[in-house]
């Protein structure tokens, strides 16, 4: 874990609820699209473990554009197709990556990334944005991961009005 309060649990999925109880609590109060993935992004970054770059790419006008993150700079916009962002936002389906170096036309932001989840977010059937979490650790990321990382975009898409981000 990142911080002395993050979220201690004897299961990933115990973990991942009480997560999402948090983004509740953190967004419930808020209004604001910038602050609410602001703090989404820097919850999910300072709990999950083992990971170097979390954050948000928005999609605005057909290409995926940086938002709010935690971790290095990051590569500012991303095409629909190319690497995992932009396959995943053109598929409109979570992507799990064991090995990024395997991935025909990955996009090394972070030379250190070695596996990769990326979550599609929809706002009335359409694509919104993404949510891509990156790790140093080969074969990081699972079934339980993709299960509630779209859960916690679930309950994010309550709190965002997406027309309002792009």
């Amino acid at each position: 874990m990142k911080n002395n309060d993050a979220i201690k649990c004897p299961d990933k999925a115990t973990f991942y609820k009480i997560l999402i109880v948090r983004l509740e609590g953190l967004l419930s109060s808020e209004e604001d699209w910038l602050a609410n993935l602001s703090n989404a992004s820097a919850l999910l970054y300072n709990n999950l473990d083992n990971i170097n770059w979390l954050g948000f790419y928005l999609f605005k006008n057909g290409e995926l554009v940086l938002g709010p993150f935690q971790g290095k700079a990051a590569c500012t916009r991303i095409k629909l197709g190319k690497g995992v962002c932009g396959t995943s936002a053109q598929k409109r389906e979570t992507l799990l990556v064991s090995d990024v170096h395997e991935f025909e036309g990955h996009i090394a932001c972070d030379s250190a990334s070695r596996s990769e989840i990326v979550v599609p977010i929809m706002a009335n059937n359409d694509l919104a944005a993404v949510l891509d979490v990156d790790s140093p650790t080969e074969d990081r990321f699972d079934d339980i991961d993709k299960i509630y990382l779209e859960k916690f975009v679930d309950k994010l898409n309550k709190y965002i009005d997406w027309s309002k981000v792009c």
